[in-house]
């Protein structure tokens, strides 16, 4: 007994055709009678009664028929499952991305990028970069985004697409240094500056911009991120230096309503994002799409930014694209 002689057994149930079932599952009508023939064979019993073109069933075929039914109908409900799971259309996602992007950016990607779907089931959860670096390493995310620092003594469980693109100084429009094309570091010595915590390293990169320029360093507010520090550049507390994803969010959000501005750098400040992939946690076919689209945003904002993005990998072989 096969899926091919039940499904030929349940079209010839529902016709008492041989010549209907033939057209039906588009075989030849001796294909369709040697494959009842074997199933019969196969049970050791006549399933129907010949009576004239029509086949009449016997009482048992009945009970074989709801039998078969579920099994027919249950590899269809697979069938189906598996197609949207290798297309994308279906499954689970667990992401974990920093506090920046999480708060509108990488929400509103997904939204779009999943839509009413109800076969996809998503888990966001966001986390500092180090946390989001050890959730990676130990498999337990599908993938991950983050700032990137990279990983000294034993090597990492996981690999690090890095895209990499210029930073921003943000502005009050009123401020002097706004009118003008681009800024310096040494433009910034000793203005009140806004910045990540000191242990951050992009912010340790920061400090060492500023003293290799001989230029003073005047922190006055730190946030876990950057977003909170736009408020007091509006109302001119400060300056800071932000990564362009901030500068995209702003430009979506305008949460300064307008009184912000981002200047470029002469020489460039790059930042690194990081889209982490776990070592030994095969991807779905999901995450693969998901992921692959995200990193296809990031670059198209970047772009739009005239932020200059480029990527490489990390931890495994391959070199640096534009």
């Amino acid at each position: 007994m096969n899926l091919t002689q039940l499904t030929v057994f349940r079209e010839v149930m529902e016709t008492g055709s041989i010549s209907q079932t033939a057209k039906k599952l588009n075989r030849t009508q001796p294909a369709i009678s040697l494959a009842l023939k074997n199933l019969e064979k196969a049970l050791g019993l006549a399933l129907f009664e010949r009576k004239g073109r029509r086949l009449v069933p016997v009482p048992e075929a009945h009970y074989l028929l709801a039998e078969t039914a579920g099994i027919l109908d249950r590899l269809s409900t697979i069938s189906t499952t598996m197609e949207g799971l290798i297309k994308g259309h279906s499954g689970s996602l667990n992401i974990a991305t920093m506090p920046g992007p999480s708060a509108f950016l990488f929400p509103r990607f997904i939204s779009q990028s999943v839509g009413e779907n109800p076969e996809i089931r998503i888990t966001l959860s966001s986390r500092s970069s180090p946390q989001i670096m050890e959730l990676a390493g130990t498999q337990n995310i599908d993938f991950g985004f983050a700032d990137f620092e990279y990983s000294f003594g034993r090597k990492p469980q996981y690999s690090a697409e890095l895209i990499r693109a210029d930073c921003f100084c943000a502005i009050d429009c009123e401020h002097p240094l706004a009118s003008q094309g681009s800024i310096t570091i040494s433009d910034l010595d000793k203005t009140p500056m806004g910045g990540l915590h000191a242990t951050h390293p992009f912010q340790r990169k920061v400090h060492r911009e500023f003293q290799d320029m001989s230029a003073n360093y005047n922190p006055t507010v730190t946030c876990q991120y950057f977003l909170p520090l736009i408020p007091f550049v509006s109302s001119g507390q400060c300056c800071t230096i932000v990564d362009p994803l901030t500068v995209a969010t702003e430009r979506e959000l305008n949460l300064s309503n307008g009184k912000v501005v981002f200047m470029p750098f002469d020489n460039p400040l790059r930042y690194e994002y990081a889209i982490l992939e776990p070592d030994h946690r095969p991807p779905s076919q999901l995450a693969l799409k998901i992921k692959a689209g995200w990193k296809a945003e990031v670059l198209k904002m970047l772009k739009e930014l005239k932020a200059n993005p480029c990527t490489e990998w990390y931890g495994q072989e391959g070199g640096e694209q534009n």
